[in-house]
């Protein structure tokens, strides 16, 4: 693992020359951030000393106390942040420019610059692909999906848009990513991991995490790994439910501890805890309220030394057992550091009702204490105690043609009972094969469907396609039959989120399948759907949704290039065959 760190230096080193070396010309791979990157940076004047002794425990608090804000929603949280309430501030996404997302920002350090000893925020962000991110959310990039990354099957990938992604993340004013995704995804019923794991074997969520750790943390950004001591093999969603996971003490740290515990021999910063119930470990509280889990397993046995982050408090695997103030000093007892408000919370009346509690228990001030210690020395490591952060300049990136190059090699032929790879159309001498592509997408993914059509155009077919609703209705399966009518070949796309099948797309699909077996089937998130169509003949993997592997996905279809993805999950045998 050391060589392969020494491996991924380097390649970052070329990289990093490759981007500088990169002509002007090439709108490719031209930053969507270019106005922002326009400004000049502005000078920085040396902020006033300040020791961590001379603060009060109140203080002290606040530092350990984060809010998820937002562009709408930033104003209410102004008095908290300007009293020195919180700390840091998560930034949620929304359908917003790199522009609005670093304007916003400044502001809210503008509004900490005015709290009592004005010590700067510690903004973090949840970037870490899968269902938690969109083509269009707060300007940065498109990040492929962890699944997508492990089926392309390179660390050094991986690794290298890590550190590209974490240079833009720093650019813009972020300190720490929520990522990345050290959940095995054991259960193919999973409601809320899916994709966003690297998949179910524990070895390669291991390797894969590790690389975009070492990326991000190449960058200079603080990397958070979650949710421990693992989320992959529940059947809820923590966000509604509580979750309860009921395997033994040794297939959890067979298969779910593992890639934590490696990751935190490499050097973990940070480690993101889960409102998870593990009978196995502590059979009466959540991760995120359990002192075997936190302190006896993770600092005790595991040996980690960093910064303890809770999952979002608002959350109902956290709600069911306490109001967010009783729940925040719960999570502090049992040795969370930071802990995560979330967005549907009341910041003066939760700090109050934890500083009175502080006042009576003094086992809870030395914890906030101690906590407060940690997140004060990582802003000291990061230089926002003396203004001393790094600029980084603006530069052309290898981004763009980085994530083509992992999409075109993630691409996965999961099964071709009749060989139909690479299909070769019959028609009469001088006639134009037909081809029908319908697509079930969300509308914001509308502009990564065409390209997908492109290769068959060059190749001289005749094109069809319809992008059909996710949840199609009746008109739907009506105009994917007229396209599918007399083609020569049908290829069909789906989208499924996690474990939640969409009846009405299924059944659509379903239906074309029935009536046209010259098929192609394209899973274009969880692979976990493809169990869904046994009467899809040849099926095609892809773990997210962007034109390059829906171009990919043509092409192997064609015959132009081979399919090199490998399915990082496990299916019925059935399935592959």
């Amino acid at each position: 693992m050391i060589k392969k760190f020494f491996i991924f230096v380097c390649l970052v080193t070329l990289c990093s020359g490759w981007i500088a070396a990169q002509p002007q010309n090439k709108p490719a791979v031209v930053m969507r951030n270019s106005a922002a990157q326009a400004d000049a940076p502005a000078t920085k004047t040396p902020l006033p000393p300040v020791r961590f002794e001379d603060l009060s425990a109140d203080e002290q608090l606040g530092q350990t106390l984060s809010l998820a804000v937002d562009i709408d929603s930033a104003e209410i949280f102004r008095p908290a942040i300007e009293s020195g309430m919180v700390g840091s501030i998560l930034i949620q996404w929304g359908n917003y420019s790199i522009k609005q997302t670093k304007a916003l920002i400044n502001k809210l350090q503008s509004w900490a610059a005015k709290s009592p000893h004005k010590i700067p925020l510690l903004i973090s962000i949840d970037y870490e692909g899968g269902t938690v991110y969109t083509p269009i959310t707060l300007g940065f990039d498109y990040l492929p999906t962890n699944m997508m990354l492990s089926a392309a099957g390179s660390e050094n990938f991986a690794a290298t848009f890590a550190y590209l992604s974490g240079l833009e993340l720093k650019r813009n004013g972020i300190h720490m990513n929520f990522s990345p995704v050290l959940d095995v995804n054991s259960n193919p019923n999973n409601p809320i991991i899916g994709v966003r794991s690297f998949g179910s074997d524990p070895s390669n969520v291991t390797k894969m995490g590790i690389a975009i750790m070492n990326g991000f943390k190449a960058a200079g950004i603080i990397s958070v790994v979650k949710h421990f001591p693992g989320h992959g093999d529940t059947s809820e969603d923590s966000h509604y439910q509580v979750p309860v996971v009921k395997a033994t003490d040794q297939e959890l740290r067979r298969i779910h501890i593992s890639p934590f515990a490696n990751a935190i021999d490499f050097g973990a910063q940070g480690v993101m805890s889960n409102h998870v119930i593990y009978p196995a470990l502590d059979n009466k509280n959540i991760a995120s309220f359990s002192k075997p889990i936190l302190q006896d397993l993770l600092r005790h046995q595991l040996g980690f030394k960093g910064l303890i982050v809770t999952d979002s408090l608002d959350m109902k695997g956290a709600t069911t057992f306490c109001t967010i103030p009783n729940c925040a000093i719960r999570a502090l007892l049992a040795g969370s550091d930071l802990i995560l408000l979330g967005r549907f919370v009341k910041p003066k009346r939760t700090f109050e009702q934890i500083s009175d509690q502080m006042k009576k228990d003094p086992a809870l001030r030395e914890r906030v204490k101690e906590s407060a210690q940690k997140i004060f020395e990582l802003k000291q490591k990061l230089g926002l105690l003396d203004n001393s952060t790094e600029d980084i300049p603006p530069v052309e990136k290898a981004y763009l043609s980085q994530l083509e190059e992992i999409s075109r090699h993630a691409v996965t032929l999961v099964r071709d009972r009749a060989n139909l790879l690479p299909f070769t159309p019959t028609v009469a001498s001088g006639k134009k094969p037909t081809l029908c592509a319908v697509f079930f997408a969300p509308a914001r993914f509308a502009d990564q469907l065409m390209p997908f059509t492109k290769p068959f155009l060059e190749k001289g077919w005749n094109v069809r396609s319809y992008n059909a609703a996710l949840t199609p209705k009746a008109i739907d399966a009506t105009r994917a039959k007229e396209c599918a009518n007399g083609a020569d070949l049908l290829v069909v796309t789906s989208l499924q989120w996690a474990d939640k099948t969409n009846i009405n797309q299924k059944n659509t699909i379903y239906s074309l399948f029935e009536e046209h077996p010259k098929n192609v089937f394209i899973s274009t998130m969880s692979p976990y759907d493809i169990p869904n169509y046994p009467n899809a003949n040849t099926v095609l993997a892809t773990y997210g949704l962007n034109k390059y592997v829906l171009e990919a996905a043509a092409d192997i279809i064609l015959g132009n290039q081979k399919a090199l993805g490998r399915l990082p999950v496990q299916l019925p045998k059935e399935m592959t065959e």
